[in-house]
């Protein structure tokens, strides 16, 4: 039952009091000021089925912030964050310690997206005929099946002795594509369905950002029908779904889910249709075809213009090759429909790919970005809307409910004009609330003088010297950022020669392994690019130097930006404040939250890009930092370390 406004804002007023609930079942807390304002404002937000945009700098404690109006509300609440590795830190840990000190019976459900949860009968159909003689495989495919036996929930997290990146894992797992939904035989004893039972029944729903928008663009069932009961809806890290939303809100068409087909089809052939000779051999042509069209890109993994791109003779005769034969095998298939349940659910699956594909080759049309990415062995192609805000404005006021939207980094230049114009969130109400955090004291931001310019030739040797310098002042303990995954590997090789302390690299392993090996070692490097800016909490001693290589702008070459651009262009407006710069300053304010994450910790920023004290912009960016000393002398930046040595 829903409570009353003045019940609430008293109810959440006394959980954040100095001897108030939190404070008296929570070992260590202590009441913040902006913590209360922004629960208040939240509890406002929900009574009212008000949109509120909040951003809570680093400190602010704003889990606890939105768990305690949203719990206490009595409302059906859809809680997502940026990644499942905040969705689990959330689920097992901040929420249950405030549920616990609320003392409220609420029923919470964490819900993922599909492929991280096991299909039995995928799994049942790949062990029965093992898909490859490959060791590592077969025996991972034991080990699944072991743990099969006694799973609760089918999670595959659960997998911790499989490595993530397993051969094995899409075998026992579905798609959209190729799940048999209520056809399949084992249909009740689905671990996906019972997960998303849990949370239709559930008062608190825990899910991700990918999770929410793929099933809402997809009308994937169950999911489908949750939305519609809740009530309020929270967004957590939310600086990153505009980018997210514009990507589900598009259209894909992919050359590993045309191969994943082709080897179901061929799977089919071997065992339920042995008489339709046809079929694997037409499965099988689709398959070459769709390996010769990744010839037709550069070997390293690459974005692009897929309208330029697709200009070429060679590239237009690849794809309708591939078009053709996909036709051929959708007639093969057709004239089998009856015959077998898989058969039929592929099919489907054709005839989706074959809808998409046209959507992708008319490149004339206007008001989305059309554009390629390839990996080693696959490409995708994309069709990106260049503005979600009509379609999530639509989305935000179809029905009567609260939307909350929370990030340490939405505003640029303390406002938070951007980021609503980009989600459609006109009339929301705002509210900016700086971090606890004494950083005039706690932290010193230095731009070293007499850089080359980040273009120049001369910068990875002076980056190198820099970080030596800085590194060796603070015996490690230290995150080098950088923008591109080129100057990350030339780092990568340099680096270690010149230091005595263990350098980490991002790609060497898993991140969530290389932040332990980072905490364990305690005077450790680590080189990271775009996953280690944002996401990454390491509080104490263990992380006391931040260093960033230069300003964080898009590549001009990026093809989603390029068509922004052009579209802001013709708008008449100026492309570069309108869309580089916001999303830049954005994307640095994540690197700096990495640096100071607790009253206690003390340490030095630097970053590598004169153009922050030397262009105009450059003031946009310094005011969207937060109010640390600041330096243009290395050789204090280093003494401030050293004296942080000392103190300890």
């Amino acid at each position: 039952m829903p409570l009353p406004e003045v019940l609430m804002s008293a109810k959440v007023k006394h959980a954040f009091a100095e001897q108030g609930t939190l404070a008296k079942q929570i070992p260590g807390f202590k009441p913040r000021a902006a913590q209360l304002e922004m629960a208040q404002a939240i509890a406002e937000s929900i009574s009212a089925n008000g949109v509120l945009v909040v951003e809570a700098g680093t400190g602010t404690g704003k889990t606890y912030a939105y768990l305690v109006p949203a719990l206490l509300s009595g409302k059906k609440v859809i809680l997502s964050t940026g990644t499942k590795n905040l969705q689990e830190q959330l689920y097992f840990r901040d929420l249950p310690t405030v549920l616990q000190a609320l003392a409220l019976p609420v029923k919470t459900a964490l819900l993922k997206g599909r492929a991280n949860y096991l299909c039995l009968f995928r799994l049942e159909q790949h062990y029965q005929h093992i898909p490859s003689a490959d060791p590592e495989l077969i025996n991972d495919l034991s080990l699944i099946k072991k743990w099969a036996a006694e799973t609760q929930s089918g999670d595959i997290g659960e997998l911790s002795y499989i490595a993530e990146d397993s051969r094995a894992l899409p075998y026992v797992t579905s798609t959209t594509d190729n799940c048999l939904g209520k056809d399949c035989p084992v249909y009740e004893d689905c671990h996906l369905l019972k997960a998303r039972k849990e949370a239709q029944a559930a008062d608190l729903v825990v899910v991700n950002h990918h999770l929410f928008f793929a099933d809402l663009a997809l009308k994937d069932t169950g999911f489908g029908e949750l939305l519609p009961d809740m009530e309020v809806v929270i967004f957590d890290e939310a600086h990153q779904i505009p980018d997210i939303a514009s990507d589900y809100f598009g259209e894909h068409f992919s050359s590993r889910v045309l191969l994943d087909l082709c080897k179901d089809l061929e799977q089919i052939g071997k065992t339920e249709l042995k008489d339709l000779i046809q079929l694997s051999k037409a499965a099988d042509k689709l398959s070459s075809l769709t390996r010769d069209w990744r010839l037709q890109f550069a070997a390293d993994p690459a974005r692009g213009n897929w309208r330029q791109a697709y200009q070429q003779t060679s590239m237009q005769t690849a794809v309708i090759r591939i078009n053709d034969a996909l036709e051929m095998l959708y007639q093969i298939v057709k004239s089998s429909l009856g015959r077998s349940q898989a058969l039929d659910n592929c099919y489907e699956r054709l005839a989706q790919l074959k809808s998409q594909l046209p959507k992708l080759l008319q490149t004339e049309q206007s008001g989305v970005s059309l554009w390629f990415e390839t990996s080693r062995l696959h490409v995708t192609l994309h069709l990106t809307p260049l503005s979600i805000a009509d379609k999530f404005q639509k989305l935000v006021f179809a029905a009567e409910r609260s939307w909350i939207f929370t990030s340490a980094t939405l505003s640029v230049d303390e406002g938070f004009a951007h980021y609503q114009q980009q989600m459609g969130l006109d009339g929301a109400r705002t509210l900016l609330l700086e971090s606890p955090f004494d950083y005039a004291q706690q932290a010193l931001l230095c731009v070293p003088r007499f850089l080359p310019e980040p273009h120049e030739p001369a910068m990875a040797h002076a980056l190198l010297s820099l970080a030596v310098q800085l590194i060796q002042a603070n015996n490690g303990r230290c995150f080098f950022l950088f923008t591109s995954h080129r100057m990350l590997q030339w780092m990568a090789g340099a680096l270690p020669e010149q230091i005595r302390q263990p350098v980490l690299v991002q790609g060497s392993t898993g991140k969530r392994l290389l932040l332990e090996q980072f905490v364990q070692l305690e005077n450790a490097v680590l080189l990271g690019t775009g996953s280690f800016w944002e996401g990454v909490d390491v509080r104490g001693d263990t992380l006391s130097c931040v260093i960033i290589d230069k300003l964080p702008f898009a590549s001009p070459d990026d093809p989603l930006l390029q068509a922004r651009s052009e579209d802001c262009t013709m708008r008449g407006k100026d492309p570069f404040a309108e869309v580089q710069l916001p999303q830049a300053v954005i994307t640095l304010k994540q690197g700096v939250g990495r640096l100071i994450r607790d009253v206690s910790d003390r340490g030095v920023l630097v970053i590598c890009d004169n153009r922050l004290v030397t262009k105009p912009y450059g003031a946009t960016f310094l005011k969207s930092l937060p109010p640390m000393r600041r330096s243009r002398d290395l050789a204090e930046a280093c003494q401030f370390l050293h004296a942080m040595q000392q103190d300890k």
